[in-house]
């Protein structure tokens, strides 16, 4: 059974025309559109993570924020750019938020996605290597340390003298969730990310864009990104089964405010552009009536090859409206896709 959630970039501008006009208004928002997807009967409330811009950034304040406000949807990023992550302090604001919310969590990381400024993760305070061109070694390198901490094995020596007692051997980082090692995934762009995915046991995220092109359409390179993912981790032979996201701009044309706003993206196509100074893939927006929409998305090899499909929702226009095109979706799309 597939399962299906949102994901929100947390935009915000200070415009008339915004719903989303501050940062308050963003989390506070966010908070209440995964209220309201719950209610639905949605899957899951993702967020992404962007620093330096006018997006949602530092994700486990609301990440446990949400989890406190509800009960049963998997809460999760897309994703966390790992070079400005300190890998044992993310572990100890991971497993807070995974507590608070009952081990509902589902972490979403990567490499990261290009900058609002130049090099930001120096003014974090990580620095690469003089041979790490844009920190991607970096990143994969807090990953592993992240990861190795989240297992829950002691590695600190204790204090002999210590403030409270502590029990025998070496310490680890608290609090500790079990289990949350299993429900960490990374953001791949492409194929050969994918493979890299797998041997690391991290389940897959792939996104509405991938930084390659080979011709072919997206929707196909991406289901081959999935195949490529699926056959590494069986080589590598973990002990779990993984998941497979894939993230989908959708919206079920059904009434005026619909059209509207994406009535001129029914015929949108693939596009194929740069990204950090590298040829990119970029997936169509899906927009028109419902029955199309069904005959597109079934003929989407990615999203038919995936377990989890995620809603990118304009979150400017408002909780309101957010949440009746995530119910246009559930309603008149996701059965027909394998969702309950």
């Amino acid at each position: 059974m597939k399962k299906i959630g949102f994901l929100s970039f947390g935009h915000w501008t200070p415009h008339p025309t915004s719903a989303t006009r501050s940062a308050a208004d963003a989390l506070l928002q966010s908070i209440e559109l995964a209220e309201a997807a719950e209610e639905l009967g949605a899957d899951g409330a993702y967020f992404r993570v962007h620093h330096f811009a006018r997006q949602l950034a530092s994700p486990f304040p609301l990440l446990a924020a949400v989890g406190a406000r509800t009960s049963r949807i998997e809460i999760g990023t897309g994703v966390i750019d790992m070079r400005y992550e300190n890998p044992l302090s993310m572990a100890e604001d991971a497993g807070a938020a995974d507590l608070i919310s009952g081990g509902r969590l589902q972490l979403g990381i990567s490499r990261g996605s290009p900058e609002q400024v130049v090099e930001g993760y120096r003014y974090f305070g990580h620095e690469p290597a003089p041979t790490d061109d844009g920190g991607a070694e970096m990143a994969r390198a807090h990953t592993a340390r992240f990861l190795e901490v989240l297992q829950g094995e002691g590695f600190a020596e204790p204090s002999p003298r210590p403030m409270f007692p502590n029990p025998p051997g070496l310490l680890r980082v608290e609090p500790h969730s079990e289990g949350l090692r299993r429900r960490i995934w990374w953001g791949a762009g492409s194929r050969a990310t994918a493979e890299w995915t797998a041997a690391q046991g991290m389940n897959l995220m792939s996104s509405t864009l991938l930084t390659e092109d080979t011709g072919v359409p997206f929707h196909r390179l991406q289901a081959e990104q999935i195949q490529r993912f699926r056959d590494a981790w069986a080589a590598a032979g973990h002990d779990f089964t993984p998941r497979v996201s894939v993230s989908r701009s959708i919206f079920p044309l059904t009434d005026d405010r619909d059209r509207r706003w994406f009535g001129s993206e029914v015929d949108s196509q693939d596009q194929v552009g740069h990204l950090d100074t590298g040829v990119a893939r970029f997936g169509r927006t899906y927009a028109g009536e419902p029955d199309q929409l069904v005959e597109d998305l079934r003929a989407d090899e990615a999203v038919q090859a995936a377990d989890t499909l995620l809603l990118t929702v304009p979150n400017q226009l408002g909780v309101e409206y957010n949440a009746h095109v995530i119910e246009n979706v559930l309603v008149h799309v996701a059965p027909a896709l394998g969702w309950r």
